[in-house]
C-alpha cells in the first residue's frame, strides 16, 4: 500500500484506479442489461491512413475500444509498480515522470502481444454490422437474464451468414420470465430491444414466427 500511495508512482496508481472504477461500471452497466463495451465498439480506421499502420500495430480496430484501454491501464500500471519496486530494492524510486516513459515503452509491445489473443475471442461475442431486422424471426439463447418485462437481459443468435450477435432482450407481455441457457425465439424488435418467447422445438413450422407483440 504504501507504493501505492508514493507520489513516485502516482501515474500508475491513477492508471489503477480509472481501470478498477472501468471494470466496476461495466460489471454494474451488464447487470443492468446494458454494455459500454459495446457502445464504444471497435474503431474504424479507413480514411486514416496517415495513423492506420500505427494504430493496427496495436489491433486498434480488432478489439473493442474498452476492452483496449483497460489492458492499455493495466498494463501500464503493473510495468511502472514493477519499475518502482525494483528501482528502490537496489537504489531508490524514480520520479514519477522518468518512470513513466519506460513504463509507456513497455505498454506498447504488451498491449500488442494480448489484443491478439483477445481478438480470437472477443469477435464471437460482438455485434456485427448487419440489418437488426433479419434477426428478427431467429432461435436465439439467453445468455444473461432472466428475461422478463424489466431491465433487458441478454441474447446470443446466429446471423445467416453463421456470425454470433449479443443483442438486449425481454420477453413479451404475458410472458413467464426465460432463464439463461433457454432457446428462445426473436419475434420483435423495439428499437434496440428484442421481444422474445419461448422457442418450440420446429419454430419453422409454428404460428408464432409471425407474432408481434402488440402495444
Amino acid at each position: 500500500m504504501g507504493l501505492f500511495l508514493a507520489p513516485e508512482c502516482l501515474p500508475f496508481a491513477i492508471a489503477a484506479a480509472v481501470l478498477a472504477g472501468l471494470t466496476v461500471i461495466e460489471m454494474l452497466a451488464t447487470v443492468m442489461g446494458f454494455s459500454i463495451t459495446e457502445l464504444l465498439g471497435k474503431p474504424d480506421l479507413h480514411g486514416h491512413d496517415g495513423v492506420a499502420g500505427y494504430l493496427s500495430w496495436l489491433n486498434v480496430g480488432g478489439v473493442p475500444l474498452l476492452i483496449l484501454l483497460m489492458m492499455a491501464l493495466g498494463f501500464f500500471a503493473i510495468a511502472g509498480f514493477a519499475m518502482q519496486a525494483v528501482a528502490g530494492a537496489f537504489w531508490a524510486p524514480l520520479p514519477a515522470a522518468v518512470a513513466a516513459i519506460p513504463a509507456l515503452v513497455l505498454t506498447f509491445p504488451m498491449v500488442r502481444a494480448s489484443s491478439r489473443t483477445v481478438a480470437r475471442i472477443v469477435p464471437h461475442d460482438e455485434t456485427y454490422a448487419v440489418d437488426l431486422d433479419t434477426l428478427v424471426g431467429r432461435t436465439a439463447e439467453v445468455s444473461l437474464g432472466l428475461l422478463d418485462q424489466g431491465l433487458p437481459g441478454r441474447v446470443r443468435v446466429k446471423d445467416q451468414h453463421g456470425n454470433w450477435h449479443v443483442l438486449r432482450a425481454r420477453a413479451a407481455k404475458g410472458q413467464d420470465p426465460l432463464k439463461v441457457g433457454r432457446q428462445v425465439l426473436l419475434v420483435d424488435r423495439k428499437a434496440d430491444v428484442f421481444i422474445a418467447i419461448p422457442a418450440l422445438a420446429d419454430p419453422a413450422g409454428a404460428d408464432n414466427q409471425s407474432f408481434r407483440e402488440q402495444p
